[in-house]
């Protein structure tokens, strides 16, 4: 009996301008009935992707155009799907905020690299939803619970789990609108940790993972005070990808397509990592409370067969 008992425990428990914008083909409809794993993007314009937008001076003005130029890391995969302005999922292609941001030009962002790398790397999750939600130009402020930008993010994360699907995390790059005024800037910390709060909160899911991306650049002189509020957030489960160093496009503001390539798989690595920790622990615990019981099974037929049946 002890080595039956040894032997099931070792094989249980191991652990001004024009804007004129390139959009991508019309989406045809969704392979899936919905995805599994849904990740939401939002922020402002470097989440929304301007990575491949110029001034096209080629017509006598001057007109901001994408560049049509899509990587392979983040080409389609009929596993990876979009919420659409009109709340239906289609196959994702960039770029993936055409529909929202409608009055800007959009290009490339991270979310598609973002969702190729967590698909290519971990067959487990099946299918991924991305949700967009970022709007360019937008300060911490116009995020607060009662806005028209958080009503929408909120009305967007709940159409997309509407048929089972479950969120994996929140995707945040924003503060750059925030760095033009110190008033602004020093009130981040705590209009940040508000924000995330509510979002939990507001979607029934106290635990959801938060990775936020520290901004790299800003339209203001306080950028070094955004970034110290973002990195000292006293918040569980949020943690922060830094884009700093990343190559910026010509208005030394946004990021270019290969940085927006990187970024994505920054996040990718970020969000693995935080799976991977998740899962063992999961495992962990149930190897503990597997041990738990056999002990306590053994136990009680031990005592059983020497003070009870004796």
């Amino acid at each position: 009996m002890l080595f039956f008992f040894l032997f099931f425990l070792t094989t249980t428990t191991n652990p001004s301008f024009v804007h004129s914008q390139s959009l991508p083909p019309s989406p045809t409809p969704s392979p899936c009935r919905s995805p599994k794993s849904i990740f939401l993007l939002a922020g402002q314009s470097n989440m929304a992707g301007r990575g491949g937008v110029f001034i096209n001076t080629s017509t006598g003005g001057r007109v901001l155009t994408w560049d049509g130029i899509v990587p392979p890391e983040c080409g389609p995969n009929p596993s990876i799907l979009r919420l659409a302005a009109n709340l239906t999922w289609v196959e994702a292609r960039e770029p993936l905020h055409a529909d929202i941001e409608t009055n800007r030009t959009t290009g490339i962002g991270p979310g598609m690299a973002f969702a190729n790398a967590i698909l290519g790397r971990d067959r487990s999750l099946a299918s991924v939803g991305l949700v967009p939600c970022a709007i360019g130009g937008t300060r911490i402020s116009e995020w607060e619970r009662g806005t028209f930008l958080y009503d929408q993010l909120m009305r967007r994360a709940r159409a997309g789990t509407n048929d089972s699907g479950t969120i994996g995390a929140l995707l945040w790059y924003q503060g750059e609108s925030d760095t033009a005024r110190e008033s602004d800037a020093v009130l981040y910390k705590g209009r940040l940790e508000k924000f995330f709060s509510d979002v939990r909160a507001d979607l029934q899911s106290p635990e959801l993972p938060i990775f936020q991306v520290a901004i790299a650049s800003g339209d203001g002189p306080f950028i070094e005070t955004v970034r110290e509020a973002q990195f000292k957030l006293d918040l569980p489960n949020v943690r922060t990808v830094d884009a700093k160093g990343l190559p910026l496009r010509s208005d030394r503001l946004h990021l270019t397509t290969p940085a927006q390539v990187r970024l994505g798989q920054m996040l990718a690595n970020a969000f693995l990592q935080s799976r991977s920790a998740s899962l063992a622990s999961e495992a962990s615990n149930r190897g503990s409370n597997l041990v738990f019981h056999v002990l306590s099974f053994f136990t009680w037929n031990f005592v059983k067969a020497v003070f009870i049946d004796r």
